[in-house]
């Protein structure tokens, strides 16, 4: 059995949520090695955490498994 350990921010450290670990996976791909928290990854693409957290809510309602 595999044990779930917590991803962590590349840059900030900060702990991931579900949330923020599929839209990095749904945004950057799911191959990635590492991993930005909201805030970061909101600079990164040059957005807004609001604008992020509407994107993994229309990803959901789309049924990606991403975000069950």
């Amino acid at each position: 059995m595999r044990e779930n350990k917590p991803i962590s921010c590349h840059l900030c450290k900060r702990e991931l949520t579900k949330i923020a670990v599929g839209l990095n996976k749904k945004l950057l791909g799911r191959n990635i090695i590492f991993f930005f928290c909201m805030d970061c990854l909101a600079e990164y693409l040059d957005t807004t955490t609001d604008i992020l957290l509407e994107k993994a809510e229309d990803f959901k309602a789309q049924g990606c498994t991403l975000f069950i």
